[in-house]
This record gives structure tokens, sequence and C-alpha cells, in this order.
């Protein structure tokens, strides 16, 4: 894993989250995107070298519906950038992690991505990301 490429953070009205980030952070979002597959809309800032994914559900049945119901709004995911996504998710199953995706899938912010079962990463969800264009 190479760096940190972002933190998912699950937000009921990703208008209001916008504003409350921009203000934080003094700059607008680069980037809204939705993403049919996950049920999601995220919204994408940059801090310094950093990112932060606002993640607002589409639908009840979403991952992040259930999350917000469950533990309410707030940090959602650690995301790695890795570069090749594939060895990764072999290495990591071979390391005994159980991983939610089995093979890769394309996500937000021209991304590959897969995650890890928080059960296997002490409640963490961890992401792994690879970009498309590399």
């Amino acid at each position: 894993m190479n760096k940190i490429e972002h933190i998912g953070i699950a937000v009921k009205d990703l208008k209001a989250s916008n504003e409350l980030f921009a203000a934080l952070f003094g700059e607008e979002h680069y980037k809204t995107e939705t993403v049919e597959s996950e049920g999601v809309i995220t919204s994408f800032f940059e801090s310094g070298p950093n990112k932060i994914e606002l993640l607002q559900a589409t639908n009840e049945h979403s991952a992040i519906a259930k999350f917000i119901a469950k533990k309410g709004e707030g940090i959602h995911h650690i995301a790695f950038a890795v570069n090749d996504i594939e060895l990764e998710i072999e290495r990591l199953t071979n390391e005994g992690f159980t991983m939610i995706h089995q093979s890769p899938k394309k996500g937000a912010d021209d991304k590959l991505i897969a995650f890890l079962h928080p059960k296997s990463t002490n409640g963490v969800l961890i992401e792994l990301c690879q970009d498309i264009n590399r």
C-alpha cells in the first residue's frame, strides 16, 4: 500500500455537508459523482495532499444508508492507494484477511476499488484504490 488515498465520511445531506467542508477547508469540492453500483453520491475535497470523500446514500438499501441508520454520520472508511489491486487482493487474502470484493470494481474518482471486511481489520472498513488510467 502506497499511501492513504482518502477518508470516506458518511453524510445524510451532501449539500449541507459540502457547505460545511467548504467552510472548513476554505475551498469548494472538486468533484461530485454518482456511483450507481454502490447507491451513493460522492463529493471530493482536497486538503493539501489529502482527500476527503463525502458519501450520501441514494437509496435506503445502500451500505451508506445502513451505516448511518446503525452508527450515524461519520467516518465510514479509510482508502489506501495501491499499484496493482488484483495482486493486493490476492496478497491480503493469502494473509488471512476477508475481502468483501474478491475482484476489483469501478468506483468513484476514476478508481478501481475493493473493500476488506471490517471484521478482519479491527472494525475498520478498508478500501483499496487503484487509478484506472495507470
